[in-house]
């Protein structure tokens, strides 16, 4: 058994969490010491918001989180990497009811403040948690269970916050975590995709009132975004919300924004499908592809013919590559999600996939960073890459908790 200290037993709660409880307790001594001391109001409050990197990508992430938060009965929460709560949103009743412990924006939701919990924790570690009920540390939140995720910026590799999903045991539930990892990696590529302008200098305000509160909103939408890695794909993130393309269409987005001066029909074609088409048969194609993006209400991708070209569209792939150029392989990692076009067969794809996979496993490994490196290990393709493992294993301090998960693979691999 486990013991908390107060009677409550954590022998099934993760390594992540009794970690935390440590900590916890030597900064807060006892459960019923946590609680929020610290909430920004005012001036402080939106001066904070409109200084954070995600401001410029609220539409995105309401559209991801808050929309489905609301729909589920769940709270979104976004926070800085100090544990402070900047935005909060949701479904009425479950925002009202975590008031009473103070799940509010502005609060202070640290472990210094309140203790284990699921945002607290991903601000301490940079990991991703889930905390479910009396796992919590302060007695004021043993009814309420919440996932989070660490946020990068995929331009540095500085931790720039969390995003968080809190309310009934719904909110920690085996799916809302991998969700919540998609969406932060969606997140990260988007940020890749701001102007240059935009990077430097944080957006002047425009007004928005939502639910109460004012806060800062682009003045003009970012570029289009193709999710090409990683198991969600393919997606198209626009400022508005994401939309599900066919794998054909992506593999055509794709290619083209690969392609710096342009393709004829007969050459896209040749890239794309693994057989012999006509010309005929992709000019059809792509009239389908323009209305597939009319019918989503995409205006910011442009498609010109003679040759073909795609204007106003950023590519993971392709954002992952130009931050291995520039030497940056957190960042690129931030941008690369995964395999490139699970399941594509086109033939620069598969060449594409390749060289991008072992581009960024040789980049991450060589680079040595702890994080990244045990970022990348969540990518499907280093389940079985022993020499991926071996070198987080390396790495590892030799009293993490997190070295008995890699010595466990480990010895399943054989390795």
């Amino acid at each position: 058994m486990w013991d908390s200290g107060d009677g409550r037993d954590l022998s099934r709660a993760p390594e992540l969490v009794r970690a935390s409880w440590l900590r916890s307790r030597s900064l807060l001594q006892d459960p019923t010491m946590a609680r929020v001391r610290s909430i920004l109001t005012g001036d402080e409050l939106a001066a904070r918001r409109a200084e954070h990197p995600l401001s410029p990508l609220l539409p995105l992430v309401r559209s991801l989180l808050s929309a489905p938060a609301q729909e589920h009965g769940l709270v979104m929460a976004v926070g800085d990497k100090d544990g402070r709560l900047l935005w909060v949103e949701g479904d009425t009743r479950m925002r009202s009811l975590a008031e009473d412990m103070a799940f509010l924006e502005g609060a202070d939701w640290s472990e210094t403040s309140m203790g284990t919990s699921a945002p607290g924790i991903a601000a301490a570690t940079g990991a991703a948690v889930q905390v479910r009920r009396e796992e919590h540390f302060s007695p004021l939140v043993s009814t309420f269970s919440c996932s989070a995720v660490p946020l990068t910026d995929p331009r540095t590799g500085e931790r720039i916050g969390f995003l968080d999903l809190t309310g009934d045991e719904r909110a920690a539930d085996s799916l809302v975590l991998p969700y919540l990892l998609a969406t932060a990696s969606a997140v990260q590529a988007h940020l890749l995709a701001l102007p240059a302008e935009r990077q430097a200098e944080p957006a002047k305000p425009v007004t928005v009132s939502v639910s109460g509160w004012r806060a800062p909103e682009p003045a003009a939408p970012p570029r289009a975004l193709l999710r090409a890695t990683g198991p969600d794909a393919p997606r198209l993130v626009t400022a508005t919300g994401t939309t599900r393309l066919s794998l054909r269409h992506a593999e055509l987005l794709a290619v083209l924004a690969h392609s710096e001066r342009g393709l004829t029909a007969e050459q896209l074609a040749d890239r794309v499908y693994p057989g012999d088409v006509t010309a005929v048969t992709l000019r059809a194609e792509m009239t389908r592809l323009r209305r597939a993006l009319s019918a989503a209400g995409v205006d910011s991708v442009t498609l010109t013919a003679r040759p073909y070209r795609v204007s106003g569209l950023d590519v993971d792939a392709l954002l992952a590559t130009e931050q291995l150029h520039a030497g940056e392989p957190a960042a690129a990692l931030g941008a690369y999600a995964g395999e490139l076009l699970p399941g594509s067969e086109a033939p620069e794809v598969l060449t594409w996939r390749q060289e991008l996979a072992v581009s960024v496993r040789d980049a991450v490994l060589e680079d040595g960073d702890l994080d990244s490196v045990l970022s990348y290990l969540g990518r499907v393709e280093a389940e079985e890459d022993v020499e991926a493992w071996r070198t987080a294993l390396q790495l590892l301090p030799p009293r993490s908790p997190r070295r008995a998960a890699v010595v466990a693979h480990l010895e399943v691999l054989g390795g």
